[in-house]
């Protein structure tokens, strides 16, 4: 009779990699949450007297990597370090040295980009060249106003830096009716002047945002729309389970929409999301998650058919849980 141990390892090697839930989707990018702390306000994320996660809940570094090397075994491919705010983390540097030893295609960062210049040379020399940046605002009044900070400058030069350094690099907007609507064209022209890719993002109705998402929403079909009288619109080849449809315009800007409201890409989504304290979910707006801190490679088995179960098959209407909590 087979020894368990020996079941265990037979049934690892019949899982399918890469990952398929029932819905034929298959699973290949993981969002990693580094902690749920930020040194930004953002009115549609976080209250102002926010309680963050004790850090000593936070995964250490060595167990980031060792969560992250097993799922990668079983068939993911890209890595992206979100929040709260990744650079907040005093040992960000040593998880991006562990995370570049692993065979991904891609490693990325999500980050508001305050703390960003001081660690863009460490990062050139790393495999982590994708950086998506935060700004909801070209103006530094209406910047202070959004995020409550004062800190408008530190971030635009960021951006510019980490351009200018041959990053990958990708502006995210979330644009909010008469909030910072009006800025549309000042976005396409940045992009325009800057080589830079922008990428305008429904307001989704997630923890603090539902109750001002009826009032500033702005769908991406109205935003096409507007950006159709000045401009014509080239559409961009994109993946199949990629977030975003995009343009190229005739002034060079690359414009992009993430119309998680108004046009749910539910039915290709490739993604999973590790919490901060080593839950892992299906779905951005699912509360539930199997824990993986401590977890044995040859365990995982079980607990990923659970969270492969647990993926929406279409949109959820919302999630009461904040964005910082569960990962940008």
């Amino acid at each position: 009779m087979a020894s368990t141990q020996s079941l265990k390892k037979a049934s690892l090697e019949m899982l399918p990699s890469p990952l398929v839930d029932s819905s034929r989707r298959r699973i290949r990018k993981l969002r990693v949450s580094l902690l749920d702390a930020c040194n930004f306000r953002c009115f549609y994320c976080m209250p102002v007297n926010v309680k963050f996660m004790p850090a000593a809940k936070w995964l250490r570094p060595d167990e980031i990597e060792s969560i992250c090397q097993n799922l990668v075994q079983f068939g993911i491919e890209q890595v992206r370090l979100t929040g709260g705010e990744p650079t907040f983390r005093r040992d960000f540097r040593d998880i991006v040295t562990r995370l570049s030893k692993l065979p991904v295609t891609k490693l990325g960062l999500t980050t508001n980009g305050f703390l960003l210049a001081k660690h863009l040379p460490f990062l050139k020399d790393t495999r982590c060249q994708h950086i998506n940046i935060s700004l909801d605002s070209l103006n530094e009044e209406r910047f202070h106003k959004i995020t409550r900070t004062s800190v408008f400058k530190q971030v635009r030069s960021s951006i510019l830096q980490a351009q200018e350094l041959g990053f990958n690099v990708k502006l995210n907007v979330v644009l909010m009716k008469g909030v910072n609507d009006d800025e549309l064209l000042d976005f396409v022209a940045f992009s325009s002047e800057h080589g830079i890719a922008v990428r305008f993002l429904e307001l989704m109705k997630i923890g603090q945002a539902c109750k001002w998402q009826t009032a500033r929403f702005m769908d991406a079909g109205t935003l096409v729309a507007r950006l159709q009288e000045s401009f014509s619109l080239a559409p961009e080849l994109a993946e199949n389970d990629s977030t975003s449809f995009n343009f190229k315009l005739a002034n060079g800007a690359r414009i992009g929409f993430i119309a998680s409201e108004s046009r749910p890409f539910c039915g290709s989504c490739s993604r999973w999301r590790l919490s901060a304290d080593g839950f892992l979910r299906a779905c951005l707006m699912a509360e539930k998650g199997v824990n993986l801190r401590g977890v044995l490679k040859d365990d995982y088995l079980p607990l990923l058919q659970q969270v492969l179960h647990m993926k929406p098959r279409a949109r959820l209407p919302d999630i009461q849980q904040d964005m910082y909590q569960i990962g940008g």
